[in-house]
């Protein structure tokens, strides 16, 4: 597609998400392999949460992620740009529905972040959102100001090395041997240089919505350049023995050497007299 500017994705996107709700909600549930397999066993390792502790969850989408942190006990403030999502989400029926906050927040406003309490949370949370992000350096600006002393900042997105919007699975059948045997693999055509392409969540969505494609230094670099250090990562891939897809093509299995999913732990860099390296 032609090369969108950033106002004008961004516009697209949000456009996008509001129009996509009702069938992405219909369709992700309380969850499906991407998260109950790939993200959250990562994420609870991960964040490790106590009993009344204080999350931000941003790009909280239909609420599934709030809504399992509150089960565990934590007081959840969780927002997203698509007020269509945040309805969707506050619709949901949830025991701890008292321990959620709701609200429609900007992730590329940094103001309206920073506005929701700084050193007010004991940990934030975005998962599988950055890449819907015209801009992610207000995220991590403002998520170095809601942090308390101590408080962590975890992430998960497309793993930009092989699951962007540049990128192929391929199946490849020979005749070795006397028998019939098929090669799984990942096809990268574009990794390096950020871009933007339209893209398709879950096929038959009303409308597609813009991928904003950055390589690992990038994301990264914003989190460094925050005061953010990384002390934990995970690169997360469907086991051998998973069960099948129906597409083979499609992730699971037949890619268990590949990981389609990336997720990090982030903590800030207090106290040392040291520029950030990118």
């Amino acid at each position: 597609m032609p090369e969108l500017n950033i106002t004008d994705a961004h516009a697209e996107t949000q456009a996008a998400w509001n129009a996509n709700a009702g069938f992405w909600d219909d369709r992700m549930g309380e969850g499906n392999d991407f998260v109950n397999v790939l993200i959250w066993p990562a994420l609870a390792r991960m964040l490790a949460l106590r009993p009344g502790e204080r999350v931000l969850d941003v790009g909280c989408g239909n609420g599934l992620y709030a809504r399992r942190l509150a089960a565990l006990g934590a007081e959840v403030v969780a927002t997203d740009f698509a007020a269509e999502m945040i309805a969707r989400a506050q619709a949901r029926p949830v025991p701890a529905a008292g321990r959620i906050t709701y609200g429609v927040v900007d992730a590329t406003d940094e103001a309206a972040l920073i506005a929701l309490g700084e050193r007010s949370f004991d940990a934030a949370i975005c998962m599988m959102a950055i890449f819907d992000m015209a801009a992610v350096e207000p995220l991590m600006a403002a998520a170095s100001r809601l942090l308390r002393p101590g408080g962590r900042f975890i992430f998960s997105l497309m793993h930009p090395c092989f699951n962007n919007p540049h990128t192929i699975l391929m199946g490849e059948q020979e005749d070795r041997d006397g028998g019939v045997v098929i090669t799984y693999s990942v096809k990268v055509l574009s990794y390096l240089t950020p871009f933007t392409r339209r893209g398709t969540a879950i096929r038959g969505q009303p409308q597609p919505h813009v991928y904003f494609h950055r390589p690992v230094q990038a994301v990264f670099g914003a989190a460094f350049a925050a005061g953010f250090v990384v002390d934990a990562l995970e690169e997360r891939a469907f086991p051998p023995d998973h069960p099948p897809v129906r597409n083979a093509l499609s992730w699971g299995p037949n890619f268990s050497e590949i990981p389609p999913v990336l997720i990090a732990r982030l903590r800030l860099l207090e106290g040392l007299d040291r520029e950030p390296t990118i």
